[in-house]
């Protein structure tokens, strides 16, 4: 499912802090498959105002911290198991840790999709100190980017000091590798924005690190997402 050959294959910028955009993941068969079955159900809300950063989207277990048993199996497309298995394979762990100069092949990872709706979003923020290297890899398969929903690398915490934006379109992605700063963004969905903007987030971490979208004891109720 997943060219490999793409991410071994990329160049990390490394300003204003090292990331890479990586085009080209899929075959147009593969890329079609899996833009026409995202998954819509056990999603749950997450969203918070006015600390270090404001936050508003929904997300759902692809693969648990540290495991790599697929969340939720039964309700995912065969594609999107194929795209699951190739995550948690030491192929990728390794292509991720040549682009990067990261040692990933025991880091503990997740995997986490997720739907940005009308009036989602991501403050500028670099990640937290015990993430190491995040992939977002990116689903929709057509997008304006006037109408928000874009990753922003960011120069700064500023919103506006954007350096590069990377549309959500599928068989694009993004790499950023964690510093102190590592500033990047979201920008807001607007509201009258049909379609979800889709992407799954792959995070390595430190080691004996836990996941926080999914602490120990959460028992948030998910729900089916019901934007087309």
């Amino acid at each position: 499912m997943l060219d490999l050959s793409a991410l071994l294959h990329g160049a990390l910028n490394t300003q204003p802090f090292q990331w890479a955009e990586i085009g080209n993941l899929y075959s147009p068969q593969d890329a079609a498959a899996l833009a026409a079955t995202y998954p819509h159900d056990h999603f749950k809300t997450v969203q918070g105002y006015g600390g270090e950063k404001d936050y508003c989207y929904e997300a759902r277990a692809l693969l648990p911290m540290g495991s790599d048993i697929i969340a939720h199996e039964a309700e995912l497309s065969e594609a999107w198991r194929r795209l699951a298995r190739d995550l948690c394979s030491a192929g990728y762990r390794e292509a991720l840790s040549e682009l990067t100069g990261q040692d990933l092949r025991h880091a503990p990872m997740e995997a986490n999709v997720f739907h940005y709706g009308p009036g989602a979003s991501l403050g500028a923020h670099p990640d937290l100190p015990d993430k190491r290297v995040t992939h977002i890899i990116y689903f929709n398969e057509s997008w304006d980017r006037a109408h928000g929903g874009c990753l922003n690398i960011l120069r700064s915490k500023d919103p506006t000091s954007v350096a590069a934006l990377i549309e959500p379109l599928v068989g694009n992605s993004a790499v950023l590798v964690r510093s102190d700063n590592s500033w990047h963004a979201v920008s807001p969905v607007i509201p009258s924005q049909k379609v979800s903007r889709r992407s799954v987030t792959v995070t390595f971490y430190q080691a004996g690190s836990h996941s926080s979208m999914w602490p120990a004891g959460d028992d948030t109720p998910l729900h089916s997402y019901p934007w087309v």
